[in-house]
């Protein structure tokens, strides 16, 4: 194992507080010489607000260490040379706006990128995501969460905006969020290593880890954050679980960390 995938809120902090032992296990990881990635679905914040946020609390990264879903988007777009049309947050609109066609300029979008933009999800502005995915431009979506939750209130996510623009348009749209496989593609690529020399730590076992393994990467499942009873019996083979965060070096000093089939 050469690198450490992390996702973030229920495995490193809750409520912008560090889990017990967590800030030490990425110490760690860094004293053995692990490749570090700080991964996350987020895509209401920029790459560097949630860096400042996680140094705030305490753990030490470099900007390339932090891996999201809009990161991977921007990523796919490149590797394709596409020139994208956006409904997405303010927030992350400055990654894609030197890819999109200039301002006054004739030249139509390759793309619809489709996130989780708030209160610019108007009719008006999904309409126009709507008649551009007609017109055969592939519909890309940050994420497919249906809702989450915000001040103790459930909210609506980008996935049920998404989901009805593929119903009305009768297209499927290639998402980049976790678990997609196109998300772990570009998260691995961003390594430079094989899958099989990569773990993924996460605390949801669909989303985090069973996402991850599908791809050829190793997975372990934290009892912090998102984990319920009974979450391990949906990990797949080869999977592990370990109290928190804090027992990794544990798991990989044990021999546990078995390659992917």
């Amino acid at each position: 194992m050469k690198a450490l995938l992390l996702d973030l809120n229920g495995v490193l902090f809750e409520d912008r507080t560090p889990l017990p032992g967590a800030i030490a296990a990425v110490a760690a990881a860094r004293s053995r010489g692990h490749l570090l990635r700080f991964v996350t679905n987020t895509a209401t914040r920029s790459a560097q607000d949630l860096q400042a946020d996680l140094e705030r609390m305490g753990f030490r990264l470099e900007a390339d260490e932090l891996f999201t879903a809009p990161l991977a988007t921007r990523r796919y777009l490149l590797r394709r040379n596409w020139s994208p049309q956006t409904l997405v947050h303010p927030a992350i609109e400055p990654l894609f706006a030197d890819l999109q066609p200039p301002e006054g300029s004739c030249r139509e979008p390759d793309c619809v990128v489709l996130g989780d933009a708030r209160d610019r999800l108007s009719y008006a502005a999904l309409n126009r995501v709507f008649q551009l995915v007609q017109q055969g431009k592939p519909l890309i979506g940050i994420g497919r969460n249906r809702c989450f939750r915000e001040q103790g209130q459930w909210m609506l996510d980008a996935g049920a905006f998404l989901t009805a623009i593929e119903w009305a348009a009768g297209v499927e749209a290639q998402v980049m969020g976790k678990p997609s496989p196109a998300f772990f593609d570009e998260l691995v690529a961003s390594t430079g290593l094989p899958p099989q020399d990569c773990l993924m730590i996460g605390d949801d076992v669909e989303a985090d880890v069973a996402g991850a393994m599908a791809q050829g990467l190793r997975g372990a499942l934290v009892r912090t954050g998102k984990f319920r009873p009974g979450d391990e019996e949906r990990l797949p083979d080869g999977g592990v679980v370990i109290a928190s965060i804090a027992d990794w070096p544990a798991l990989e000093d044990g021999g546990l960390l078995s390659a992917p089939a």
